[in-house]
């Protein structure tokens, strides 16, 4: 007689299991715990086999029937549903240890000895912020070109531009790993290229490396030559800004009280204002009885109506034997761009603003300049207070 669901659910657990018949091989097995499984009895090739359909009651009667007339249907096509049943779990299991994040680790495990500190840190930090959340547990050798591209553009939209590009080769490189391993077919990035908004400013060169920012600054303090210049170079990785406004930085600019550096930016034609770290006040302090006779902060060698040579900071440098293709005035920017967001993970919003791009709203409409300005002031601290711990470490 078939079961009714009534009487599985007030059946009593023995000494012993106990089985309750239904039909077609289906029943239910009391635990002397309590538990009760559905379970299927069936013959394949000969051999009496046994495979579970659920427990009771999340499993319900109906459904158990619905799962046993399935399983009758494969034995019927000549499959056995218990060894079907392995095989898919085989499968998942396959799929789930070559999933993207699996893959992507197994690469960065690799190539982590060889990497510097600072760049394997940044390099797991961007792949677990900007590609696993999306990604990381799809199987490697289904992801597509539009999938990939779609979550790399996420990164684009935020703005910064160099972080996305970085993020594509660092897929590309965990993609050629999973096919050199025979866990992929091929590199989907390869159809991607030119996908992306091209990195502007690129010709600048810049330091972004924190290590090497850290060797970059101890030299840069190293400087024996003209003190005015020797300010400047101490001041232009606090503040970042455009090489010819920091030489031709007015005094008259420049609010101790409130720590902060007020200009026109000629380029976005705005006025901007630029948080001032303590390091970078004190640097100004230390400068102003030297060129407090002058508006210009760093003022000219030959005359004191005249701002310092545009060609100053950059002949410095190169005396101090920083390559051209690894510093310039302007990779000042790049430097903070890249490792603010990368790093110290502040909104790109923010940091757009402190570098004075022509930053709009929805509307079209360009910020006005003290927006963002407490949180601004607390990413500059922040900042001057990171590279002195990088100046500081060996």
């Amino acid at each position: 007689m078939p079961l009714t669901d009534t009487a599985i659910r007030n059946a009593k657990p023995a000494k012993k299991p106990r089985r309750m018949f239904d039909s077609r091989g289906l029943y239910v097995e009391v635990a002397p715990s309590g538990g009760k499984w559905f379970r299927l009895k069936y013959r394949f090739e000969g051999k009496e086999k046994r495979l579970s359909l659920g427990v009771y009651p999340d499993v319900s009667l109906k459904e158990a029937r619905n799962r046993r007339d399935e399983m009758r249907r494969q034995i019927a096509n000549g499959i056995d549903p218990g060894e079907q049943r392995k095989a898919m779990k085989a499968a998942q299991s396959n799929r789930d240890g070559n999933s993207f994040e699996v893959v992507a680790r197994e690469w960065f495990a690799k190539n982590e000895p060889v990497w510097s500190h600072s760049h394997s840190s940044k390099t797991i930090r961007r792949l677990e912020r900007d590609i696993f959340p999306w990604l990381g547990g799809r199987p490697i050798s289904e992801i597509t070109p539009p999938e990939l591209l779609k979550i790399i553009q996420k990164i684009e939209n935020r703005g910064t531009i160099e972080t996305a590009h970085r993020a594509m080769q660092n897929c590309g490189q965990v993609f050629r790993f999973a096919v050199a391993s025979g866990r992929a077919e091929r590199d989907p990035t390869n159809d991607l290229r030119g996908a992306l908004s091209p990195v502007k400013g690129g010709h600048f060169a810049a330091v972004t490396e924190p290590d090497e920012v850290g060797a970059l600054l101890r030299i840069l303090d190293g400087y024996r030559g003209s003190p005015i210049v020797a300010a400047a170079l101490k001041l232009a990785p606090l503040v970042f800004v455009r090489p010819g406004e920091l030489r031709t930085a007015l005094w008259a600019d420049i609010d101790f009280e409130n720590a902060e550096w007020r200009y026109f930016v000629k380029k976005t034609e705005s006025h901007h204002i630029a948080p001032l770290a303590s390091q970078a006040i004190a640097i100004l302090k230390e400068l102003h009885p030297i060129t407090q006779y002058s508006e210009y902060v760093f003022v000219g060698a030959r005359s004191p109506k005249r701002p310092m040579s545009d060609n100053a900071i950059l002949a410095a440098m190169r005396r101090m034997e920083i390559p051209k293709d690894q510093m310039s005035g302007h990779g000042f920017r790049a430097m903070a761009r890249t490792i603010l967001d990368e790093v110290l993970e502040y909104p790109p919003a923010i940091i757009e603003h402190q570098l004075a791009h022509a930053v709009k709203d929805v509307h079209g409409r360009a910020y006005n300049r003290t927006k963002h300005l407490p949180q601004r002031k607390a990413m500059m601290q922040a900042w001057a207070d990171y590279l002195d711990k990088l100046r500081l470490s060996s």
